[in-house]
């Protein structure tokens, strides 16, 4: 790659984060007025027409509030790890699989697998830096969350990489022409989406963050622009988890209208999720990991490898 060409995939990468930035904005909108309407009310609608200026007036209102400094917080850690975490959300849109001048990862599975793994220390640092008991709690109860559906999560995506013989988010686009992967592995795709909601924090999964029991969990010493940044990179990884599915299992045609009306029905299933569910019993989650979602993926991927190897055998016998 020349100069040229990395000029150009520096714009591109930059044009691609703006865009995010600002459909994360959208997306919030679109939360409140689902959330609204589940609820038998309007949602926002003051704000310019329909309540369509409403996100940039609260992002506004957020950055101009007082910035809390805690004395017995650990400062620089406390300040640092709301930015770290809205990077690596960004970060990990770079995975996205266009066909044009951008960063073309071989090891994506892989790049993806270390980005997920890192979120969850963000969350037990900031709850120890800020020295609350609250925040605390939320951090250890990530933790622990992390531990039980991560395992059964890089096994869903052990399968696919076996299916495609390969890392490359490119080659699902190649392998899922004929038939949507969605069709030949449907557990594993309702088994993948719990884990997202449990790896994004969101209801019924949002144990660090319960309201009712940790009043806000790990952000609860952060406000201003710290909250801020601590949300849009939840939003963020939100609408990235909405695209994982989406190459994962309904055909990566990125090129096409049809990938983003997938996409926005994937978000919007996030969000009808949190309205209709209650918050889900800790202990539950941890049953539900090892107990149903571990075996499942486990049996998928002895019966894909073991065609994978006969598939092998086969070629070599013929050659």
């Amino acid at each position: 790659m020349n100069l040229k060409e990395s000029f150009s995939s520096l714009i591109i990468i930059l044009f691609l984060f703006v865009m995010v930035l600002v459909s994360l904005a959208f997306f919030t909108l679109l939360e409140r007025k689902i959330l609204g309407y589940i609820q038998l009310r309007k949602g926002p609608m003051k704000v310019g027409f329909m309540g369509i200026v409403q996100p940039f007036s609260d992002g506004i209102k957020l950055f101009n509030k007082e910035l809390v400094f805690l004395f017995k917080s650990n400062y620089l850690m406390f300040f640092i790890m709301p930015i770290l975490v809205l990077f690596i959300s960004l970060l990990n849109w770079v995975l996205m699989p266009y066909l044009l001048i951008m960063f073309n990862f071989n090891l994506s599975f892989l790049f993806l697998l270390s980005c997920l793994s890192v979120g969850v220390y963000f969350v037990i640092v900031m709850g120890w830096a800020s020295n609350s008991n609250y925040a605390m709690l939320g951090g250890l109860r990530g933790m622990a969350q992390t531990i039980s559906y991560e395992v059964s999560l890089a096994l869903i995506l052990l399968s696919l990489m076996i299916l495609i013989g390969g890392f490359n988010f490119l080659e699902l686009e190649v392998f899922q022409k004929n038939i949507w992967f969605m069709f030949l592995m449907f557990p594993l795709v309702l088994c993948m989406f719990s884990s997202m909601l449990a790896e994004l924090n969101r209801a019924p999964f949002d144990f660090i963050e319960g309201e009712s029991e940790l009043v806000s969990g790990f952000n609860v010493e952060y406000s201003s622009g710290g909250f801020a940044l601590i949300f849009l990179g939840e939003y963020s990884s939100i609408l990235f988890m909405s695209m994982l599915m989406v190459i994962f299992y309904m055909g990566a045609d990125l090129l096409t209208f049809m990938f983003f009306i997938k996409l926005m029905v994937l978000g919007f299933s996030f969000v009808w999720v949190r309205g209709t569910l209650p918050r889900y019993r800790y202990d539950k989650l941890m049953d539900l990991a090892w107990k149903s979602y571990l075996p499942i993926s486990l049996n998928y991927l002895m019966v894909f490898f073991s065609l994978y190897i006969c598939l092998c055998n086969n070629l070599s016998l013929n050659y």
